[in-house]
Formats: C-alpha cells, sequence, structure tokens
C-alpha cells in the first residue's frame, strides 16, 4: 500500500501531523507493506528565494493578527508538538521560500533517503537555533548531507533552479486536482484522502480502511497458456 503525504517544510502542523501518522504506522500490522511518499507543496509560493523574516512578523501581516496573538498561536503549537515528543522553538524562528528544499527532497527520494531528509528538515526548521533560511547554501547542503545525500549531486541541484522542478511543479499540480488546499494531506493508495494534523487514531482507521479496502487480484485465464515458473518454461509438443 502507498501513503503519499503533501506537505511543506514550513509547515508546523506537518511536523506535527508526520509524527501522529507515524505513531499510527508503527502500530500497524502491516506497516512493513506501506510505502510512504512526500510530495511537494508550497505555502507560500510566492515568495522571493532572498525574502526571510521572522515567523511573527510573517504570521502577523498574512493573518492580519497581532504579534501577541501570533505568539499565542506559536505557543500552542509548542504545546502540540511536546506532546508527541517534538521539539519546538517557539520564539526566534524565521520563515522563508521552501522551493529548493523540495527540490532536494525529490533527489532524496532518487536516491532512497526522502523520508530522512524530510526528518532533518522539519527538525532545522523548527527545533533548532541555526536558520535554515538565512545562512545559505552550505547549511542546507550540511543537512542534505546529514541525511545521506551525495555532497557533489546535492551542489548541483541548488546550483541549477531547473533541477527537479518540473517534479515539484507536478506535485503541486496534482494536489490541486486531487482538492488539496492545504497541509499536510494524505493520500492512501489513491482512494482516501486525510486532511490536516489528525489525531493518530484516525489515521489508525484510515491505514486499516484502505488496507481493508484493497482490491483483490482478477485473475484472466482462458486454461492452456504457456508460462515459466520456478521449474523452468513450457516446452510446446508436437
Amino acid at each position: 500500500m502507498r501513503v503519499e503525504i503533501w506537505s511543506d517544510i514550513a509547515c508546523p502542523w506537518c511536523y506535527v501531523g508526520k509524527a501522529r501518522f507515524e505513531k499510527a504506522l508503527a502500530a500497524f500490522p502491516h506497516r512493513d507493506e506501506v510505502e510512504v511518499v512526500h510530495r511537494s507543496f508550497e505555502l507560500d509560493p510566492g515568495r522571493a528565494k532572498d525574502d526571510v523574516q521572522p515567523v511573527l512578523a510573517m504570521l502577523s501581516k498574512k493573518y492580519g493578527m497581532s504579534e501577541a496573538q501570533a505568539q499565542a498561536g506559536e505557543d500552542n503549537l509548542g504545546a502540540q508538538a511536546a506532546a508527541e515528543g517534538l521539539d519546538y522553538r517557539t520564539r526566534g524562528r524565521d520563515h522563508g521560500n521552501t522551493f529548493d528544499l523540495h527540490r532536494l527532497l525529490h533527489l532524496a527520494k532518487e536516491q532512497g533517503r526522502q523520508d530522512q531528509l524530510v526528518q532533518i528538515l522539519y527538525r532545522a526548521n523548527f527545533a533548532e537555533e541555526r536558520s535554515l533560511f538565512s545562512e545559505g547554501t552550505d547549511r542546507v547542503v550540511e543537512l542534505a548531507v546529514e541525511a545521506g545525500l551525495d555532497e557533489a549531486a546535492v551542489r548541483a541541484v541548488l546550483a541549477d533552479p531547473t533541477a527537479y522542478a518540473d517534479e515539484v511543479r507536478a506535485d503541486e499540480r496534482e494536489a490541486a486536482e486531487l482538492g488539496a488546499n492545504g497541509v499536510p494531506f494524505f493520500v492512501l493508495d489513491r482512494k482516501y484522502g486525510v486532511s490536516g494534523a489528525q489525531p493518530a487514531e484516525v489515521f489508525t482507521q484510515a491505514l486499516s480502511q484502505a488496507w481493508g479496502a484493497r482490491s483483490p487480484l482478477q485473475l484472466i485465464d482462458e486454461g492452456g497458456a504457456e508460462a515459466c515458473g520456478p521449474d523452468g518454461c513450457a516446452v510446446p509438443q508436437n
């Protein structure tokens, strides 16, 4: 069974939602038969690459709230994250463009290191003092290498703005086609969708329902057709 997760590294509920989903997946009897794929979704696609600002200022401007209200929201998110065993800095974080991060996630997918990179980028953005956005390319390279990616390949992708750009845009178009206007958005076997950072119990129910709804293989066999098997291939007899 395949679970696709549309998310953004700048999305705090994606950070929390991933932890809740993984709690459900860890207890799922068929967890070893579940493939998880991370798909791209930018919350702020129009932001310039060099436009980095404090999270509180961004929230205040975007939602028309005071910085005190924005801080209260961050404090609530910190409590929600802590309940899932996650570190979350409620003060001093910044916000920036995530397009290059999504491009690297497609590179990581090719190298079988996508989930590792997602988790490291979330940790860097939400839990660490060093900025994910304002320290330049070397910071991102450092994190990608920690996830197991080849440094030269990472630098090549970051130096070429077209590398994996089409893949990111394709993910975003597909999200729109599926009706996802926010993240996290979980799609199970292209049959069930779960929107938002739901409680682990909801993910448990969704996993069980999707697993049970898998269609058994319908065999079409007119009989007598030659085939090869573990014991070799049938040899036609005259």
